[in-house]
């Protein structure tokens, strides 16, 4: 149960402790100047999402090492998994020989170390959409994917407007989406607030965000403030596959807690499963597709 409690408050825990501060920055050993012109040929990934965002642009190959809880595309599985956020294996990296390591803004230890090395870090603060495209737009010039690194960029761009086009004109439902809680109660429950891609894909999908007053990427509320927010619709996002059906519906039924809802109330309560729901990589478009779909049921189909 611990472990599940911690697999389902993990992301939201991440998105609050990383911020909507600034873009991911490249950096030369000892903290000089970007290095964009010096190709990186064997790079070591931290970050789930732009794993993710380095195989999407072409540079899968140059890929030699990947955080713990990389699975996507499926040829990370064959990369070596050096630790993650909370628990990086400094020696199997090095070990690896990267000339640039990509790691969370938080990792301040981790940077000083790499860069005393000699080794190049990407130091990454995710952000809204546009900075998250960016993004990739430095990590394919990084790799010496540029124009693919655009390519992806345009095609993100793209899909979402397209998903945009499509909810434009209808009933935008007031929504909470919800990014973590403990498993089976209703305790710990983090919301999106008015900042960061989450809030930005759900504006996308057609819904109004009911914490968009709220500038930070993470509120916690009470029960209270639930009540008095009142969203016509709620939606878990949760990473991994779905539970077995027994649990899917205990996990949904303990919103019957708050029947003074109304997403509660008319049977509007969404659990959403995949890590693309919380990556902010280049399936960002996928996941508001799937919002889309939710929120509007009546008439919004994919292209």
């Amino acid at each position: 149960m611990a472990a599940r409690a911690k697999k389902l408050i993990g992301p939201a825990l991440v998105l609050v402790a990383c911020g909507a501060s600034l873009l991911g920055s490249p950096r030369g050993p000892r903290g000089s100047a970007p290095q964009a012109n010096v190709v990186a040929r064997r790079i070591v990934s931290l970050v789930p999402a732009l794993t993710e965002a380095l195989f999407a642009v072409g540079a899968g190959p140059q890929v030699v090492g990947v955080s713990s809880y990389d699975d996507f595309p499926p040829e990370v599985k064959s990369r070596p998994r050096v630790g993650a956020l909370l628990d990086p294996d400094t020696e199997r990296i090095l070990s690896l020989k990267p000339d640039l390591v990509i790691v969370y803004g938080s990792q301040t230890d981790l940077e000083g170390r790499f860069g005393r090395a000699g080794i190049r870090v990407y130091s990454y603060r995710h952000g809204g959409i546009d900075s998250t495209l960016q993004t990739i737009r430095e990590l394919g010039v990084l790799s010496g994917h540029a124009s693919d690194g655009e390519r992806v960029v345009r095609d993100v761009r793209a899909q979402l407007e397209s998903v945009r086009a499509r909810v434009r004109g209808r009933r935008r439902p007031r929504t909470m989406l919800v990014m973590g809680r403990e498993p089976l109660v209703l305790r710990q429950v983090y919301a999106s607030g008015g900042v960061g891609f989450l809030h930005e894909l759900l504006d996308i999908a057609g819904g109004d965000n009911v914490f968009a007053d709220v500038k930070r990427e993470g509120v916690q509320p009470s029960n209270e403030t639930m009540l008095v927010r009142a969203p016509d619709v709620i939606i878990e996002l949760h990473p991994g596959d779905p539970p077995a059906p027994d649990i899917l519906r205990k996990e949904r039924a303990v919103w019957s807690l708050l029947p003074g809802i109304p997403a509660v109330r008319n049977g509007r309560v969404h659990l959403l499963y995949g890590e693309y729901l919380i990556a902010a990589g280049p399936r960002l478009a996928q996941a508001a597709e799937t919002l889309a779909r939710v929120l509007h049921p009546d008439g919004v189909r994919p292209r």
